[in-house]
């Protein structure tokens, strides 16, 4: 049952007012302060919206992505249920590339996983088995999200609105096949500056990366949306978001997979 508090043109308003924050690289206070009756209905309704705006602007999306699927990650933003965002065309860098932290607020990276599909995935009751069985194939990749709120002071709520912190993703390394890949044991390390900051497994996406995904089928189905054919989907943190700045160089390596690496310039 969907459950609305916004009117369409608070709903439109609020869209507006997020994108801005991130087209114009500005901090915002979070949007519940001033709706704090708002609900994942209205979120998301705000996300699909900033969605349409760059669709609009003849931006395409190329991916979808999880939030807070991790443990560790949950127990740090304070929160329980997994969210979902889109991946813009130029959120996409070459690995190796540089990202221009002047374009962004408060960078973090995390390590993750990313699946990409051969055949189209529908909720409700999607579980591993479908999605292992729909994937193509999974690739490294390393998530920049940079929350458009002030001091990273949000609610859940907001992050939704917020198309879940995403910014920039990196892809690299080597692909392989899902049966090629024990995906709970994957080992990771991420280095900044030649400096180990974390370590992890892929258990930690919801005790399996092809989880995530599953979750994210059954979201979207809640909506009357599935993940099509070719869908590039990264499936959240495996690792704790880590703050970078002008300067760093990161390289995260995945076991048997090789590695991603970027500059924050």
């Amino acid at each position: 049952m969907s459950t609305r508090t916004l009117t369409k043109d608070q709903m439109l308003s609020l869209a507006e007012h997020i994108e801005n924050a991130e087209l114009d690289v500005h901090d915002i206070t979070k949007v519940t302060n001033d709706f704090p009756d708002m609900t994942f209905d209205d979120a998301y309704d705000i996300q699909w919206e900033i969605r349409r705006r760059k669709e609009a602007r003849g931006n395409k999306v190329v991916g979808m992505k999880m939030g807070l699927t991790s443990w560790a990650k949950m127990a740090q933003m304070g929160v329980e249920t997994p969210v979902y965002g889109f991946l813009a065309d130029y959120f996409s860098v070459p690995d190796g590339g540089d990202i221009d932290t002047s374009e962004l607020i408060h960078p973090k990276i995390e390590a993750e996983v990313a699946f990409v599909t051969k055949a189209p995935l529908k909720g409700p009751g999607c579980h591993i088995g479908d999605v292992l069985a729909a994937t193509d194939f999974i690739i490294p990749a390393v998530e920049v999200i940079d929350s458009r709120y002030e001091n990273f002071k949000f609610d859940l709520i907001s992050v939704v609105a917020d198309n879940a912190s995403s910014t920039r993703f990196i892809t690299g390394g080597r692909m392989a096949k899902v049966a090629d890949v024990d995906l709970k044991t994957l080992g990771v390390v991420m280095e900044i500056n030649g400096e180990v900051v974390e370590l992890g497994a892929g258990a930690a996406v919801l005790g399996h990366p092809a989880s995530s995904v599953a979750m994210l089928a059954n979201m979207l189905g809640e909506r009357g949306e599935e993940i099509p054919a070719g869908t590039f989907i990264m499936t959240g943190g495996i690792t704790a978001a880590v703050a970078v700045k002008k300067g760093d160089n990161i390289t995260v390596r995945y076991q048997d997979l090789g590695s991603v690496s970027a500059k924050f310039v």
